[in-house]
């Protein structure tokens, strides 16, 4: 009778799609909508089991990391601590991961940095996630809640993760008697993956948006959420001195050609056909790049050029068959490798480099001697840039100067006439200046650092606690022991990355003292990028 129902079922659900009550909009919009509705299933990879042999059969080369990651998931409902997973591109981390948590069956909200390109993006695709809300026509493909500062994203994230945990506890209790359907979601806890987390570096606020990624854990205090980072970068990439406790590391190391044939031999029609294939070019190919997806787009077109002789593709190749697509292949394997990886040799390096100094220079001529604006190549604060300028200005100007150069009175009073300056003491300041760039860079004390720091950025409408606003979990906001504090630990950074050297205490004055050891284009580069008129001091 089974057999006999089916059929009458799929002809009546047919015929009232036929009908003319079909016609009815409203009621076919609901019902759309109510299918497109989430639920906690959702927030599961898949619906279909996957077994742990089948896990590690889909990886070749990836037993120890998919064992490994298992454990420090840890057991239904075990806390875990933060993950830092980290490889080279193309090495199966994104993948493996989603497949582990297909495997477990375990709820998680996964947000990519490539295509969440800004901090608001990001927290908002993880709170839409947590929220099962969707953006589609119905809400003006808008996000269930809007988030741009740091401090309402941890607001809000407790928020969704508190209402989705008691929601998966609730589940579970009401169906721990019953017998589990094979889309329930096994345990209570919520794991949040964050992909290309190297990317955020190159955001705008990037300085406070990495740090607070990997405090979230500690500032969520809640045991029911795992946090894991996957990155093409490892840990010593990223910056340190902002006080975050590092998650545990877990490397994927590159394929070696074992694991690689292993990959490009599987789902393959002719395994013996396409394994004589790999024996001519997977060496040579491997001996300048292990990643997948390049092998991948090399060995397509390499491979239709090996099969052209072949009059039957299903059949098993002889030692004289292999002979003879070798001769056929061999041409075009050099012109493959030269194609797919080119690589620029040193000279060609250079007389780019050389061109493009050149046009800059003409480019400049034409802006009238204006030098262009040169970005420098790495990442800095702006407290930690202002810094370095009045670090340069205090080594390559006597303590001497400051009155006149800081000073809005000119260190006298403007009643007092000035002097005509003498042609005798023009020379004398000249002499000065020449004797002074013989001697190099000078030191000076912290008291005059930070008096040449708090000078220029009063006259620069710059104020420090704009970055304090946006640092989560610091302590009380506008005060002046905050303030001080990250102004030196900014110090503490530069003369850890050697822009700022320390050198020993003044027997008379009994403080430490410091001196610059940046050039000038590069000082006058980090003005350009704060538009602070350095030249004019």
């Amino acid at each position: 009778m089974g057999k006999d129902e089916t059929p009458k079922r799929n002809r009546r659900s047919t015929r009232q799609s036929s009908t003319p009550n079909s016609k009815a909009p409203p009621e076919s919009s609901k019902a759309t909508n109510q299918l497109k509705s989430l639920s906690v299933n959702d927030l599961v990879f898949s619906t279909e089991t996957l077994s742990l042999d089948d896990l590690i059969g889909s990886f070749p080369g990836r037993r120890s990391q998919i064992l490994e990651l298992i454990k420090l998931v840890g057991p239904l409902d075990s806390p875990m601590m933060p993950l830092f997973v980290y490889g080279g591109s193309s090495t199966g981390k994104t993948s493996t991961i989603l497949q582990i948590f297909k495997h477990l069956n375990r709820p998680f909200a996964y947000s990519s940095c490539i295509s969440c390109y800004s901090p608001r993006i990001m927290f908002e695709s993880i709170l839409n996630q947590l929220l099962l809300h969707r953006r589609n026509e119905s809400c003006g493909y808008l996000s269930a809640k809007r988030c741009e500062k740091p401090s309402d994203f941890v607001n809000l994230l407790r928020e969704a993760l508190s209402s989705l945990v008691d929601s998966l506890k609730g589940n579970n209790v009401g169906k721990s008697g019953s017998k589990k359907s094979p889309t329930q979601v096994n345990g209570r806890m919520v794991y949040l993956i964050f992909d290309n987390i190297e990317l955020v570096r190159e955001w705008d606020k990037s300085s406070s948006i990495v740090p607070l990624l990997f405090n979230l854990y500690d500032i969520l205090k809640m045991t029911e959420v795992g946090m894991i980072f996957v990155s093409k970068t490892s840990l010593d990439t990223f910056e340190s001195d902002t006080g975050y406790a590092e998650p545990f590391p877990v490397y994927f190391p590159d394929y070696t050609e074992d694991d690689l044939r292993q990959i490009f031999m599987k789902k393959q029609e002719n395994p013996k056909l396409y394994s004589s294939f790999l024996d001519l070019v997977l060496r040579p190919f491997s001996r300048i790049t292990r990643r997948v997806d390049e092998l991948s787009n090399a060995f397509t077109p390499l491979f239709k050029k090996y099969c052209e002789p072949v009059v039957d593709l299903g059949a098993v190749p002889s030692e004289d068959m292999k002979r003879k697509l070798f001769s056929h292949l061999k041409p075009f394997i050099t012109q493959s490798l030269n194609e797919t990886f080119n690589v620029p040799s040193q000279s060609l390096l250079k007389a780019s480099s050389n061109k493009e100094r050149n046009t800059r220079k003409s480019i400049a001529k034409k802006l009238g001697g204006c030098e262009m604006l040169d970005e420098i190549d790495f990442h800095m604060s702006t407290s930690a840039k202002y810094l370095l300028i009045c670090a340069f200005l205090a080594s390559r100007n006597p303590a001497t100067l400051d009155a006149s150069l800081f000073d809005s009175t000119g260190g006298c009073d403007n009643r007092k006439k000035k002097r005509k300056v003498s042609e005798r003491s023009m020379e004398q300041k000249d002499s000065k200046e020449q004797e002074l760039l013989m001697k190099g860079p000078g030191s000076f004390p912290l008291e005059r650092l930070l008096a040449i720091f708090q000078c220029i950025t009063t006259v620069a409408d710059y104020s420090p606690d704009d970055e304090e606003q946006e640092n989560v979990g610091v302590g009380a906001e506008g005060s002046d022991s905050g303030l001080m504090s990250d102004i030196l630990l900014q110090l503490s950074s530069l003369c850890s990355a050697n822009f700022i050297t320390k050198g020993g205490s003044c027997p008379l004055e009994g403080s430490t003292r410091y001196r610059s050891t940046v050039s000038e284009d590069m000082v006058l580069k980090v003005a350009r990028s704060l538009k602070f008129p350095l030249s004019n001091t």
